[in-house]
């Protein structure tokens, strides 16, 4: 009888044994087939990154136009990063670029470039008594900018054109250029004359003196009506309209 429990004892444990053999295997095998599925996927990503590799195109000197199609025809895009000036390279084309030509990149990679300003100009035009938009084209040939406008009044420089700038000419060169435009003298304002019965070469005479504007209506000698009437608040430069009539008590 001990003899036949013994017996069953010793099975029980060799199959408690396999049991926990089981046990410990299954999770081994689950991590080896986790740890392979990952060293595969590491090497079919380094041999599709390999694949896609191009070559950088040599873009010195070329135009933006060009230097993308270059690119996109790699897989690659364009990146400006800046401006700097230089005396051989024309302004707006390529004057360096971040990756050498010849170098193998990875496709969908931005190239970043700096592009050409040209020459440094040595100095600055004169733009006094110019208008501002004469002015802007005369500093865009030399690359340059007008960075702030100043509207003053002038009694000495026509309205709209420029009075005073800096640098000036004789001064050290600037890429952004400030400009004084004139808004005109300053406006006098007084109050509006009577104008009615008087005959038009005299109204003329006292409208060139105030600095103002006419416009008549009618035909005559003589002023009939006008507008803005006598005793309004006018300033120079106004028009002041005048309605003519006939004298017909005149000798």
């Amino acid at each position: 009888m001990n003899k036949i429990e013994d017996k069953r004892r010793i099975l029980h444990s060799e199959g408690l044994h396999k049991e926990i053999s089981t046990l410990i295997r299954f999770p081994l095998f689950m991590l080896s087939f986790i740890l392979l599925g990952l060293v595969f996927g590491y090497l079919t990503f380094k041999v599709l990154s390999f694949s896609r590799t191009v070559e950088v195109p040599d873009m010195y000197g070329k135009n933006l136009l060009e230097s993308n199609k270059l690119l996109t025809k790699k897989g690659l895009y364009l990146k400006i990063e800046g401006e700097d000036y230089d005396s051989t390279i024309p302004p707006g084309n390529i004057l360096r670029q971040d990756v050498p030509p010849g170098n193998m990149v990875k496709e969908r990679r931005a190239i970043k470039v700096i592009i050409s300003k040209g020459p440094r100009v040595k100095s600055v035009p004169m733009l006094v008594n110019e208008t501002l938009l004469n002015a802007e084209s005369m500093l865009l040939q030399k690359g340059l900018k007008i960075a702030k406008v100043i509207m003053v009044h002038s009694d000495t420089v026509e309205k709209d054109r420029i009075v005073a700038q800096k640098p000036d000419p004789d001064e050290h060169v600037s890429d952004y250029i400030t400009v004084l435009v004139s808004l005109g003298p300053y406006d006098i304002f007084y109050y509006c004359p009577d104008f009615e019965n008087m005959s038009l070469e005299q109204v003329k005479e006292l409208i060139e003196r105030l600095k103002l504007k006419i416009e008549t209506s009618g035909s005559g000698e003589k002023i009939e009506r006008q507008k803005p009437e006598p005793g309004k608040l006018i300033k120079t430069g106004d028009t002041i309209y005048l309605k003519l009539f006939k004298d017909t008590f005149s000798f």
